[in-house]
């Protein structure tokens, strides 16, 4: 028969196997967990910095496109010399030579083209000093489609300096008008709407780069 003392030695021995196998089994989860967790880190830092990385190239791509944009002709515009476009400002009617009228002398007050949407047509007067101010003008008639319109318009509300109008009497469907520049084009989903738009909002044609565009006139 085995002694007391023998068994409770075997018993302590037992014990203390299992509680060195406990803390062999705990730092191997620790060494796991730590593992993880820098791994973790560094597939999220890489993430990170890849991400980063495609925004970097992608504001990059955006702004050679825009440079792009604003140096290349607008395929099918038509311009005017600037210089031969009167700047007077006149309380008086003006006949314009073209229709919208893209520049020549108008009323001292311009209207407000913070990418405002007219629900009805403009003085001619008033929005030829917002084209003095670096804004685009956007014209249609009834032979634009609803949708067209509706697309067109969400474009101005998000831009400064544009502003949008309808005209029955104009010959396209829809154009756009700049100091010296128009533009005229079938439906929104041309191409060329956005090129004019990055070239032509306070692009360099303006007359008065920086010109308020607010504290003007709106339609009530």
């Amino acid at each position: 028969m085995a002694s007391k003392s023998g068994k409770t030695t075997t018993d302590t021995n037992a014990r203390q196997a299992r509680i060195a196998e406990m803390r062999r089994a705990e730092k191997a989860r620790d060494r796991r967990n730590k593992i993880i967790a820098i791994t973790a880190s560094t597939a999220v830092v890489a993430a990170l910095i890849g991400f980063g990385s495609w925004m970097l190239i992608n504001q990059k791509q955006k702004e050679k496109d825009a440079a792009a944009a604003r140096k290349a002709p607008v395929s099918g515009e038509r311009s005017w010399d600037a210089k031969t476009l009167g700047r007077n400002h006149v309380e008086t009617p003006v006949t314009y030579p073209m229709n919208p009228p893209v520049g020549g002398d108008h009323n001292p007050r311009w209207m407000n083209c913070d990418g405002d949407v007219y629900p009805n047509p403009l003085p001619e007067v008033n929005a030829v000093h917002s084209l003095e101010h670096g804004a685009v003008w956007v014209t249609y008639n009834e032979k634009a489609a609803k949708a067209d319109v509706d697309t067109l318009a969400a474009k101005v509300r998000k831009t400064p300096y544009t502003l949008m109008s309808p005209d029955k009497t104009q010959a396209g469907a829809i154009m756009l008008s700049a100091w010296g520049k128009q533009l005229t084009v079938a439906d929104a989903a041309d191409p060329r709407v956005a090129q004019f738009f990055t070239k032509y909002v306070q692009g360099p044609q303006t007359p008065e780069p920086g010109a308020a565009c607010t504290n003007g006139l709106a339609q009530k």
